[in-house]
């Protein structure tokens, strides 16, 4: 099975992320929400020179801006340690987003470096008109490989739409981190997860 990291990165697909926040708002549907931001992601890479050169910083940042505000937290978090997380302190929960949010933060800036003017393909959208949870397909077309399939997992709350999950090509982000994370926390506990991803973190200068 391949690791999240690797799903993200070699789909190369990040540029098609998310609901944007200044854009969040009832009147618009969670459809338009990811073609907007997808459109505004995709002009600031194509004329930011440093970001083509592989500024990393740059990077962090269009991330921070553009995508880690469109994705409710908790809930990936919840989802991510199952389990676990119920049987977890206040504290270890804190640190397991704080380092998740890294390390989501490192996986997509590195996705980001990757874009080499893939078009994205966007499905229409079926959802009650009242719904509080939808899927948003994509496709990523490829020039000489195969369409990628990428559909985004959104839920509805007080201040807009989140995404909570990402399934690329039928395999969950949540669910594949989720394998990861709990082999190494039966293992050697959550602790020990949290130490791993922040030593990462902090070598990635997070």
């Amino acid at each position: 099975m391949k690791t999240a990291a690797k799903l993200l990165v070699g789909t190369s697909f990040v540029i098609s992320l998310f609901v944007g926040t200044a854009m969040a708002n009832a009147e618009t549907t969670p459809d338009m929400l990811v073609k907007q931001t997808a459109d505004d992601v995709l002009t600031i890479i194509k004329n930011d020179k440093e970001i083509q050169s592989g500024n990393q910083q740059k990077l962090y940042a269009l991330v921070e801006e553009k995508i880690l505000p469109n994705f409710d937290f908790d809930r990936v978090s919840r989802m991510v340690l199952g389990k676990n997380w119920r049987s977890a302190t206040p504290e270890q929960q804190a640190i397991f987003k704080k380092e998740f949010r890294s390390l989501l933060l490192r996986t997509y800036s590195a996705a980001l470096g990757k874009y080499k003017n893939q078009v994205i393909e966007y499905k229409p959208m079926h959802a009650e008109p009242d719904a509080k949870n939808v899927s948003v397909k994509t496709q990523i077309l490829q020039s000489g490989g195969q369409p990628v399939g990428v559909d985004y997992s959104l839920v509805k709350g007080a201040d807009g739409w989140k995404v909570y999950d990402i399934v690329i090509e039928d395999v969950s982000l949540v669910t594949n981190y989720r394998s990861q994370f709990s082999s190494e926390i039966r293992q050697n506990g959550l602790d020990s997860l949290n130490t791993k991803l922040a030593d990462k973190n902090k070598s990635a200068g997070l």
